[in-house]
């Protein structure tokens, strides 16, 4: 219904931003890490989501269509509603959901504010196939890359892959890694070797 809002960031506080567009302030629900990125801004874009409940119409705004797009998946799942949505997306972005995701991490997802466990793993069930089908990451292909670094080499792999690179290249990039690399070392070394 509303793609987005445009206009002169007027007001904003913890979860909040009003965006006046044509003599109109829309107030959006949104992430810390939107806010972040906008409150320093004169003129801002979000990128909408209306929820209709039978009490009330809510509109939820964020700095980019990943934001969003983590938003709709999270809130698609059984238990999970806006509010849960946006606390997760304040505590990690949307690349490191997918990471959470397609690795299983499910006690990453439970640092967040009212996320306990059983919806975490709720959230890793109902979405794993979504978001590997999203970021064209499946089992024969992390398993067709060597794993001689253990599990720190796998989440790392999985990182790379969602953020677009393909299996082959993603192994390549990581191939000689010290197989002691923290799963950050072994991204930066992915990285550099794929720039």
């Amino acid at each position: 219904m509303i793609y987005s809002v445009q206009g002169e960031l007027t007001y904003w506080e913890a979860g909040l931003a009003v965006v006046e567009c044509g003599g109109v302030g829309y107030a959006c629900r949104t992430t810390m890490n939107t806010l972040a990125k906008i409150r320093e801004l004169d003129e801002v874009k979000l990128y909408t989501y209306l929820h209709i409940t039978e009490n009330s119409l809510d509109l939820f705004g964020f700095a980019d269509n990943a934001e969003l797009g983590a938003f709709k998946q999270l809130i698609s799942v059984s238990g999970v509603g806006p509010k849960a949505a946006l606390s997760i997306l304040s505590d990690i972005t949307p690349t490191k959901l997918a990471l959470c995701i397609a690795s299983g991490d499910f006690k990453t997802l439970t640092k967040s504010p009212g996320i306990g466990a059983k919806i975490a793993q709720r959230i890793i069930l109902e979405l794993k196939d979504k978001v590997a089908k999203e970021q064209k990451i499946n089992a024969k292909d992390l398993q067709s890359v060597s794993v001689s670094a253990g599990d720190n080499f796998t989440e790392a792999l999985t990182a790379l892959q969602t953020l677009g690179f393909s299996p082959a290249q993603c192994g390549a990039a990581l191939s000689g890694a010290d197989p002691a690399s923290s799963v950050e070392e072994l991204i930066k070394y992915g990285l550099k070797n794929l720039a």
